[in-house]
C-alpha cells in the first residue's frame, strides 16, 4: 500500500512538472532565425528546439539571458530558458551576428 501511494504521488508530481514546460521550435536558415521573434509564456521554463538548416555551425547566444549553445550544421539542439518576467529578451547567432538576430517576447 505504501509503495502504491508513493508511486501515485510520483506520477502526480511528474505530470505537474511536465505540464508546466512548453516546447517551441526555432530554425536557422541562411544564417537567420525563423521565427525572428517568438512569444513564450512568462514565469515558465521553456524548451527551445533549434534546428540549424545551414551547413555551417551556429552559436545560439542569449544577449539578455545567460545561455550559449553551438548547433552544428544540419542538426538540432535543445536549450532550456526561463522562467522570465514579461519583456523582450534578445538572442543572436554569434557566428553570424549581422544576420542571425532574434528575440523572445515574454507575455
Amino acid at each position: 500500500m505504501k509503495n502504491l501511494l508513493i508511486a501515485a504521488l510520483f506520477g502526480v508530481i511528474s505530470t505537474s512538472v511536465l505540464a508546466g514546460e512548453s516546447t517551441f521550435e526555432i530554425s536557422i536558415k541562411d544564417h537567420m532565425f525563423s521565427p525572428a521573434e517568438l512569444t513564450i509564456p512568462a514565469g515558465e521554463r521553456v524548451k527551445l528546439i533549434i534546428s540549424n538548416d545551414d551547413a555551417s555551425p551556429e552559436e545560439f547566444e542569449g544577449e539578455d539571458f545567460d545561455i550559449e549553445k553551438v548547433i552544428p550544421g544540419n542538426s538540432k539542439g535543445t536549450v532550456f530558458v526561463g522562467p522570465f518576467e514579461p519583456g523582450r529578451y534578445e538572442f543572436v547567432g554569434e557566428f553570424h551576428e549581422a544576420t542571425a538576430k532574434g528575440a523572445l517576447i515574454v507575455e
